[in-house]
C-alpha cells in the first residue's frame, strides 16, 4: 500500500477528554505473519471509554493507548500465515483479543482493545486473525461497530450461562438506554420474552416502547422501581436483570427477580460507591449474581449468525416479517432487529467532542465515530 501515514488518537494523559490527542501522522502498523491490517470505518464508544480517558478505569491500562475497542473495517492486507480472512473481508474487533472460546483467564482478560491494545479511533490498525470476527452481511460499518461489546455483553447476559438461557415467555428488566440496555431490549424481543425497562424521562420511554418495551418504568419518579417491577409480572419476578448501574440499583434488581433467576452485573453507571446490599440477599432471593466483561469469540460469531439472520430496522420493518430461528438451541422470533444508532454520528477528528457528548448522556442508543 502507498499510504504510509494515518490519523491516531491517543489517551495521552489520562486526565480528562483534553488529555485526548490527535496525531494526523502516525506510522501504519506493520503486520506479522498471523496478523490482518484492517482499515477503520466505523467505531462506537462505550462507557468504559469515557472513564479510560478521565483516569476512572478500575483496571489496568496501557499508557498512552489508542482508545475504543469498538471497530469495523474492511481487510487492507494479511500475514502469510493468516487463514481466517482475505484482503476486502469486513470484519469486527473481538474486546479481549485472547478471549476465543469458554470461560476468561488471567491472559486472556489482559488483552482488552482500548485499553491493553490499541484500540480503534485510528484509520488502521493490525490484529491476530483470532482477534477478529466477520461483519454481519446486512450491516453497515456503524451498525456493524456497535456489536463488539455492548452487543456481545447483552448477548452474554441473556444466553452465556448455559443453565439460564433466556427462554420464550420469560421477563426480562433493563436499566437505562445505552447500547446494553437497547441491544438487551431487542435480543429478549426477538426471543419471545416481556421487557421491562426502566429509564430516567418519559421521552426516553416512549422510544423504548416503540423498541419493544412491554413495560417502563421512570426511575426518577419511581425510587422503589424494583417492587414495581415485580408487580408487573403478576408478583413472580423477572427470571433476567441487566444491571448495569451497580451498587445503587442491585437492591432494587434484587426486589425485582424471580426465584433462580439472574442477575447480570455489567456494569457501574451509577458509581462503583452506594448502598449496596449484602450477598446474603443472593441466599434470600434464591437467586445468581454474575459479572460479566463482554463474551468469547465463539460466542460473537453466534450472536452475529443471529444477527445476520434478523433481517429489517427495528423501527423501518414491519412486525408481519418476522420469522422462527433456531438460536443456540432456543426459539427465537425475530423482529427485525437492528442495532440503534443516535441521530448525531462524529467524524474520526471530532471524536473528543463525541466523548463529552457521550459523558452528557445526550445519546440514545450507540454513538457511533466515522472513520474516512
Amino acid at each position: 500500500m502507498s499510504k504510509q501515514t494515518q490519523k491516531e488518537w491517543r489517551v495521552a494523559e489520562a486526565t480528562g477528554f483534553d488529555g485526548l490527542k490527535l496525531n494526523e501522522s502516525a506510522p501504519i502498523p506493520e503486520i506479522g505473519d498471523k496478523e490482518v491490517l484492517v482499515k477503520f470505518h466505523g467505531s462506537s464508544l462505550n462507557y468504559r471509554d469515557l472513564i479510560i480517558a478521565k483516569g476512572m478505569y478500575p483496571f489496568p491500562c496501557k499508557d498512552n493507548i489508542v482508545p475504543a475497542s469498538d471497530g469495523a473495517g474492511v481487510v487492507e492486507a494479511v500475514g502469510k500465515h493468516v487463514h481466517r480472512f482475505k484482503k476486502g473481508d469486513k470484519v469486527l474487533t473481538l474486546f479481549n483479543q485472547g478471549h476465543v472460546a469458554g470461560s476468561l483467564d488471567g491472559y486472556s482478560l489482559s488483552t482488552g482493545v482500548g485499553g491493553s491494545i490499541d484500540g480503534c479511533l485510528r484509520q488502521y490498525g493490525a490484529y491476530d486473525e483470532d482477534g477478529l470476527v466477520t461483519m454481519p452481511s446486512n450491516l453497515n460499518y456503524l451498525e456493524g461497530s456497535t456489536l463488539t461489546c455492548a452487543g456481545l455483553t447483552a448477548w452474554n447476559a441473556l444466553y452465556g450461562l448455559e443453565s439460564r438461557k433466556l427462554m420464550p415467555g420469560e421477563w426480562v428488566l433493563t436499566q437505562g438506554t445505552g447500547g446494553v440496555s437497547i441491544f438487551g431490549v431487542q435480543f429478549a424481543k426477538a426471543a419471545g420474552a416481556r421487557v421491562i425497562a426502566t429509564t430516567s424521562s418519559n421521552e426516553k420511554g416512549e422510544k423504548l416502547k416503540q423498541l419493544g418495551a412491554d413495560h417502563v418504568i421512570n426511575y426518577k419518579e419511581d425510587s422503589n422501581w424494583g417492587e414495581t417491577a415485580k408487580k408487573l409480572t403478576g408478583g413472580s419476578g423477572v427470571q433476567h436483570v441487566i444491571e448495569v448501574g451497580g451498587p445503587n440499583t442491585v437492591k432494587q434488581s434484587l426486589k425485582a427477580i424471580a426465584i433462580d433467576g439472574v442477575i447480570t452485573i455489567i456494569g457501574f453507571l451509577g458509581g462503583v460507591k452506594g448502598d449496596e446490599p449484602s450477598f446474603v440477599e443472593c441466599l434470600n432471593n434464591v437467586c445468581t449474581v454474575r459479572g460479566v466483561l463482554v463474551g468469547s469469540r465463539m460466542m460473537f460469531e453466534q450472536m452475529n449468525r443471529a444477527v445476520s439472520t434478523l433481517i429489517g430496522g427495528i423501527f423501518g420493518g414491519s412486525l408481519k416479517h418476522s420469522l422462527i430461528l433456531l438460536l443456540i438451541d432456543v426459539q427465537v422470533e425475530a423482529n427485525n432487529i437492528k442495532p440503534l444508532i443516535d441521530q448525531k454520528t462524529f467524524k474520526l477528528e471530532e471524536a473528543k467532542e463525541a466523548y463529552q457528548y457521550m459523558w452528557d448522556q445526550k445519546h440514545f442508543g450507540k454513538l457511533c465515530i466515522s472513520i474516512e
